[in-house]
């Protein structure tokens, strides 16, 4: 590092940035700066500070930091002080002045009306050239350089005398995505994420790889086309900064909208927000408790195929949906007690084939909240310079990129490989823009994009019936041929059935409900002193309470024949259900029962990963499971390597996919005497 770049703060990277993108960078702690004093949003600020400031000499940078305070505080309306703007404007008779403000046109009366924000005036002449021009104008507005003069109107007597004489919306001129990519190839892989960290404002070296990319996924929205996001996570941590403050492309709502605001009045003579933006984005997804249902619907058939139907003519878009919403409690407490989309609205919850077009759902729970050790005071790219960028790359499409050395598994369907596919497209033009990319670097987005996906059908799972119930999840090496299976870190989607024995009175049973939706539970069976009573925990009750008490029943029954006369006599067996799934399916879990207790007498653990099917009546006669294919395919995804199976249901058991049967051993039973045996292990 030279000198010069030690006293100015800089480092190798920043160095290996200014030269590889000269004049399109910027320092980060600068945009800061100037933002404590200026409430706009970063594209603007970074407008004028890569007009000005872009330069690695600390007086020029100093300088330019001046001219940008003079020119806010010239130009820039404070929302508090529009009646000096008007007045100013007012006092030139004629002559022009600059402002740089928010502005919105609507159509009134044949005529175009523009609204300036923090002007505070809403009747302001604008030339239907520029609506023209820039139809982002018509929905949500766009922030410009203004100028604007006073004229007074002999027709109207002076009632609306403003007029906009010049409107340059705040965007570069110009962008060359073949040398962008160019200055790409200069960087390593690692270094090029850290240069994306930096323009977002953080600083990379306080983060590990996981949390860098998760940040990257909050931009897909702005690169992919039709990509649906959702991030759900706690307050604080940023979840809508990307869609609101890095790119001037994207439109973030705070609140219920129409169907008319966002596909367009059937009339057709306005467009609607996801054909005028790159992303549309709900902000406070809980308050759209409101939304009409049939925005939902119409999103619906839009976030699948990116087409909707207004009127007789079906129309399309390509902007992406992003959803960003609040979590009230731990995760930990999500995932045991519901599922992880509880914070979204019942408009939204209730409509699971909305949601199952969601491609990738971002864990916000990882995401830190913000605090001064994340912010960056090193170089990134000019925000606008990088909207850009994303913007151009919209057009490229890397789907396909991962069929170059891999396979998805069987349990992904055409919805499922579509989110894998978008979600490794968007992080290819983020990461790798120039197209290339290493087997193991694909591998890794490969695999993020899996996880992303999978979390969504997970919810699915506890939220729906066996519609939902793959979700195994995995991809194959084409030159290799091994298989690797994605899980998700925070929840059930693998391994809730312990590779290891359990203590002796413990085991794992299943069942479905009359719905489809399948329960996974851990029956745990404790003896102590007593007199031969069955005592059942709070959470046993219902379809589970009955069931168990007929197996109890048959147990004290055959207590002589099976040698445990004495025992079972004095004795109390006290049972607990844990709900491993949170579902609440009603259970008849009778045989599990019985070997529960049998094992617990005999001090002897069932045999690890096993998992216990069937009923019985209280004389003993086996009751057959009403479907196998579910809980077994729900056992074969939560690690379960062998299963009971009552000999009725034998027939059944060739009906369940290959994938089941490889993994899943079945061991038959015909009495609940028979299965306790071969639960033990004992023939």
């Amino acid at each position: 590092m030279t000198e010069e770049a030690t006293q100015t703060g800089q480092d190798a990277l920043d160095q290996k940035l200014t030269r590889a993108f000269d004049g399109k960078v910027v320092r980060k702690d600068l945009v800061r700066k100037v933002k404590v004093g200026a409430n706009v949003p970063v594209f603007v600020l970074e407008f004028l500070l890569g007009k000005y400031c872009a330069s690695s000499d600390e007086m020029a940078i100093q300088m330019g930091l001046k001219v940008v305070n003079d020119t806010l505080s010239e130009n820039y309306i404070r929302p508090d002080e529009f009646m000096k703007a008007q007045s100013k404007v007012e006092q030139l008779q004629g002559d022009t002045h600059t402002f740089i403000d928010k502005v919105k046109v609507r159509l009134a009366d044949s005529e175009y009306w523009a609204e300036l924000v923090n002007f505070n005036h809403k009747f302001v002449h604008v030339s239907p050239k520029y609506v023209r021009d820039y139809d982002r104008l018509l929905t949500g507005g766009v922030w410009a350089q203004v100028d604007m003069k006073f004229e007074y109107d002999e027709e109207t007597k002076g009632k609306n005398p403003f007029w906009i004489t010049k409107l340059q919306p705040i965007q570069i001129a110009s962008f060359n995505v073949e040398e962008y990519q160019a200055g790409r190839a200069e960087f390593t892989s690692d270094e090029w994420i850290d240069v994306i960290i930096r323009t977002m404002g953080y600083e990379p070296d306080v983060m590990d790889k996981r949390l860098k990319m998760l940040f990257l996924v909050r931009l897909i929205p702005l690169t992919e086309r039709n990509f649906n996001l959702v991030e759900l996570g706690p307050r604080g941590t940023g979840k809508s900064y990307a869609v609101q403050e890095l790119s001037p492309y994207g439109a973030l709502l705070t609140g219920p909208t129409t169907v008319a605001n966002m596909f367009g009045h059937m009339s057709g003579k306005q467009k609607g927000m996801v054909t005028i933006w790159d992303v549309v984005a709900f902000d406070e997804v809980a308050d759209l408790q409101k939304m009409p249902k049939e925005v939902i619907t119409t999103m619906k058939t839009y976030c699948e195929s990116g087409t909707f139907q207004r009127g007789k003519e079906s129309d399309t878009g390509d902007a992406s949906i992003a959803m960003f919403g609040n979590t009230n409690q731990p995760i930990d407490v999500m995932v045991q007690q519901g599922h992880l989309f509880a914070p979204m609205p019942d408009v939204i919850r209730d409509d699971m084939a909305f949601i199952d077009r969601l491609h990738f759902y971002l864990p916000g729970w990882e995401v830190p909240k913000m605090r001064p050790d994340l912010f960056t005071s090193h170089y990134g790219f000019v925000v606008d310079y990088f909207a850009e960028a994303l913007r151009a790359l919209r057009k490229h499409n890397f789907t396909e990129m991962l069929d170059r050395h891999f396979h998805l598994g069987s349990h992904l369907n055409t919805r499922d490989q579509k989110a894998v596919r978008k979600t490794v497209s968007g992080l290819m033009k983020i990461i790798y823009p120039h197209g290339k990319v290493s087997k193991d670097e694909l591998g890794e987005l490969v695999e993020f994009a899996i996880e992303g996906r999978r979390r969504v059908k997970e919810q699915l799972k506890k939220m729906g019936s066996f519609e939902y119930y793959q979700t195994s999840f995995s991809y194959s090496d084409k030159e290799l041929g091994e298989e690797r299976f994605v899980g998700v870190p925070e929840q059930g989607g693998k391994d809730l059935v312990a590779a290891d024995p359990l203590a002796p009175g413990s085991v794992y049973t299943g069942a479905i409900g009359p719905d489809g939706t399948v329960g996974l539970y851990r029956l745990e069976v404790t003896i102590t002193s007593g007199t031969g009573k069955l005592k059942v925990a709070g959470g046993v009750r219902g379809t589970m309470k009955e069931s168990i008490s007929r197996a109890f029943s048959y147990f004290l029954s055959k207590k002589v024949e099976f040698g445990m006369g004495r025992e079972i006599d004095t004795s109390d067996f006290h049972v607990e259900s844990i709900d491993l799934l949170n579902n609440g399916v009603e259970a008849e879990v009778g045989v599990a029962f019985f070997v529960a207790a049998f094992s617990a007498i005999r001090h002897s653990p069932v045999t690890a990963a096993t998992l216990i099917l069937g009923d019985m009546s209280i004389q003993g006669n086996i009751k057959e499971v009403r479907s196998l294919t579910e809980p077994l395919q729900l056992a074969r995804d939560n690690g379960v390597k062998r299963a009971l199976v009552p000999i009725e249901n034998k027939r059944q058991f060739l009906e369940v996919s290959g994938d089941i049967m490889e993994h899943v051993d079945p061991v038959f039973y015909g009495d609940p005497k028979a299965a306790a045996f071969k639960a033990l292990g004992m023939n």
